[in-house]
């Protein structure tokens, strides 16, 4: 068989995809998965926990608030294991069945299927789109057209107003938006969502699937002969042709091209496997409609393994898909764990930075310190100071601080030791901050102090 050869082009007449619509199984589960995700991308900005958005990324003051919690920069690697175990678990999902992700919950596909939804409201089906392309330009042309980009541009701007509703309070954002008192930066990430959503979802479409996604091509590695992908049954369907019975051997397939209309990546599934294919079943939806109206069984496309092609069997646990496993489940594990046992209390200590490093005060030696008390807890926290070491140190100064939640309290203190006690010219205590009401929430932090014997063996 000659090598096939593929070719694109950029011109938009020809390169135009009119889907079909179809209805399914598959089609259903895409709409089922595809709202809860859109209902809480839309409503997660307005809920309220403890007079504070239950989800933002307070990018001015540096710290994320996340349902009860809240998170600081020195948590990033929280985040870092938070992607890495995504990351797994795609990975599991891949091997399983596919590019199911990229069929049922990536956002391009969400957005975009919303977008198709308004095409068809508009314009209607794909003959009744074809035909009004084709048609000279006329009221009902302009008001169908023009309705379409209507809805198309009002869902990009619920779009990008929700975006930066995660990182700006939804409530303040709405105001400053409608009587122009945000700043230009707002109104400048507010329009760059709306515009590449509006682009993305209604332009590029399967362009961003095909060529712009890195997971389509690296999705090959991951996948193995037992892995479920849409699979057209080809020693069923061919060869194709029309219904049986005419003296001539045909297969199943009746080759109505359903199963290419209906995809939005626009390929034929017929051919065999191909980088593009997201697995979403709307041609197994499509399939399955024909073979009940010709009367043959479903079937003839459908997600299976190669494996089960061969053999009728498919292994389930392999080797590959079981290091991955145990892989999520250790770092599950130890994420929550982490994320659970995590005290909701930090200690930064920094040293006096003045051009003395010690103070000779009623014999004995005095450095000053600043103390910083950040509450990452979601309730009032009364915080006491000690400090630990070798020797007999005293604070000075007051010790005590009541922090709020998401506060960062400053503390200058200062810590004696006795003249007598010197040993070292520098030694190593350290400062703790327990909270009153609990012990358990506290932290520590080592600090070096700065004794006289040091500069006075400097000077001899």
């Amino acid at each position: 068989m000659p090598e096939r050869i593929f070719t694109t082009t950029l011109d938009a007449n020809t390169n135009k995809i009119y889907t079909r619509r179809t209805q399914g199984f598959y089609q259903q589960l895409r709409r089922y998965t595809g709202i809860p995700l859109l209902l809480s991308y839309g409503l997660i900005p307005w809920l309220n926990i403890n007079g504070r958005p239950a989800v933002l990324f307070d990018l001015t003051a540096q710290k994320f608030h996340i349902l009860w919690m809240s998170f600081w920069p020195q948590d990033g690697i929280l985040l870092a294991a938070l992607l890495i175990l995504a990351a797994f678990l795609l990975f599991i999902a891949t091997i399983l069945v596919g590019r199911v992700w990229c069929g049922f919950t990536c956002p391009q596909t969400v957005w975009t299927m919303m977008f198709m939804w308004a095409e068809n409201l508009c314009e209607g089906d794909r003959n009744q789109r074809i035909k009004l392309d084709h048609q000279p330009w006329s009221l009902n042309k302009l008001l169908r057209k023009g309705g379409k980009h209507s809805i198309w541009l009002l869902i990009s701007l619920i779009t990008g107003f929700s975006f930066v509703a995660y990182f700006y309070p939804v409530r303040e954002l709405l105001t400053d938006v409608i009587y122009l008192e945000a700043s230009a930066a707002t109104y400048f990430w507010v329009l760059f969502f709306v515009g590449f959503t509006y682009l993305n979802a209604g332009w590029l479409r399967e362009s961003v699937c095909k060529h712009m996604c890195p997971y389509a091509r690296f999705q090959s590695a991951m996948y193995d002969k037992d892995t479920m992908v849409v699979t057209y049954d080809s020693k069923r369907g061919d060869p194709r042709g029309g219904q049986k019975g005419r003296g001539e051997q045909k297969g199943d397939c009746v080759d109505c091209s359903w199963c290419v209309q209906v995809c939005p990546v626009d390929i034929d599934i017929r051919d065999g496997l191909q980088y593009a294919c997201i697995d979403c079943g709307l041609c197994v939806d499509a399939c399955n409609n024909v073979m009940d109206k010709v009367g043959y069984s479903r079937g003839l496309i459908r997600f299976t393994s190669q494996h089960a092609m061969e053999t009728g069997h498919t292994q389930l646990l392999r080797p590959r898909l079981v290091a991955y496993i145990i892989s999520a489940v250790i770092m599950s594990g130890l994420f929550f764990f982490t994320v659970a046992t995590r005290s909701p209390v930090s200690l930064d200590v920094v040293r006096d930075r003045g051009t003395r490093l010690f103070h000779t005060v009623h014999n004995g030696v005095e450095n000053v310190y600043t103390i910083k008390i950040n509450n990452m807890g979601t309730v009032d926290q009364t915080f006491t100071l000690s400090v630990e070491g070798r020797h007999h140190y005293i604070l000075k100064g007051h010790h005590q601080a009541t922090v709020r939640p998401g506060e960062v309290y400053v503390m200058p203190t200062r810590v004696w030791r006795a003249q007598e006690e010197q040993s070292r010219p520098q030694d190593t205590l350290e400062f703790v901050v327990k909270s009153t009401t609990n012990p358990d929430i506290s932290a520590r932090q080592k600090a070096s102090f700065i004794a006289q014997a040091k500069i006075a063996s400097n000077a001899r």
